[in-house]
């Protein structure tokens, strides 16, 4: 992890540490699971006191960027997700207010004000809706919910993909993305989907996404002593996880996480668990194994509405400057 300090810049260090982390993890450099360095670790690195990387630390581990654990290191805990600006509405309010202020300076009426905004949002809108874009998950489950999903939070055309479709990039996966205007995958995925789309020269984008509540109730009704057992596709699914069940509460839980793809090894965590937990892209593999004899818990995850949001308004600039 490379942090550059400058010591003459005015800037406070400890935001310049939180602001450099925050960039890394935005830009895909860090990824969630990541284990970052020690307190004092960094600090020696960047010659700084252990205070002002404390400090740093604490203010991403209460933003959610990262998560600490006891006896085991301090991790990213999400990738890339869109930190939520405070008191949104009235910051856009304002917005508003600034504009009929200069309306006004101008000789323009309020209604004129208003008709001006509303054409123009009516404009904007339209765009939305001729564009074309593809939506890349690791499974098709996902990739087709979070499709719909982006298409009717943006009324965009958005065609689900997954990453052994672009893995294999056929005329049809070829056409496709060579149609779309704009290629979106979960943070996790944006720097795989980059390395696999390179040659196409198309702007892509990340989406956070949040664990789906009915899949945690699920898992918080079995008494304690139930032993579980959790079957993903990535690492970084598995931590997302892990860090899921700790932020509802469900930390202590005699639970095994796993991506083996090895078949013994995978049948013999499902013999020992009384109750198993699948991501979708192994969900149908996990209850064949099973042979139905076990309860086995999609473990479903939505779209950030937030994320969601300022993906619109990325899409919105990229497009006005074509």
């Amino acid at each position: 992890m490379d942090l550059v300090i400058n010591k003459k810049s005015g800037v406070p260090l400890y935001l310049q540490v939180k602001k450099q982390i925050m960039d890394h993890i935005r830009n895909g450099t860090l990824k969630v699971g990541f284990k970052m360095p020690t307190e004092r670790e960094l600090s020696e690195q960047l010659k700084v006191s252990r205070n002002t990387v404390s400090t740093a630390y604490n203010e991403l581990e209460q933003e959610g960027v990262l998560k600490s654990y006891q006896g085991r290191g301090t991790f990213v805990a999400e990738e890339a997700r869109s930190w939520k600006a405070k008191d949104v509405k009235n910051k856009i309010i304002k917005f508003v207010d600034l504009g009929l202020e200069e309306a006004l300076e101008t000789g323009m009426d309020p209604d004129e004000f208003l008709e001006v905004v509303s054409l123009r949002v009516k404009e904007k809108v339209e765009l939305m809706s001729k564009l074309d874009a593809v939506y890349v998950e690791c499974n098709i489950e996902q990739s087709k919910m979070f499709s719909k999903q982006l298409s009717q939070s943006t009324n965009m055309n958005v065609t689900p993909l997954t990453l052994d479709d672009l893995a294999k990039m056929d005329k049809i996966i070829t056409d496709t993305i060579e149609k779309s205007q704009v290629i979106i995958a979960t943070f996790n995925h944006v720097n795989e989907v980059a390395r696999l789309t390179s040659g196409f020269n198309k702007e892509i984008l990340g989406v956070a996404i949040n664990p789906d509540l009915e899949s945690i109730v699920k898992i918080a009704r079995y008494p304690q002593g139930t032993k579980f057992a959790f079957i993903c596709i990535s690492d970084a699914f598995k931590f997302k996880m892990q860090g899921a069940l700790e932020s509802a509460g469900l930390g202590n839980l005699d639970i095994i996480y796993t991506n083996t793809q090895s078949k013994e090894e995978l049948k013999g965590i499902v013999d020992n668990s009384d109750v198993l937990i699948s991501s979708p892209g192994r969900y149908n593999e996990v209850q064949e194994l099973c042979n139905r004899e076990k309860t086995v818990i999609n473990f479903l995850y939505s779209l950030d509405d937030g994320s969601v949001k300022a993906l619109r308004s990325k899409i919105i600039e990229i497009k006005c400057h074509e």
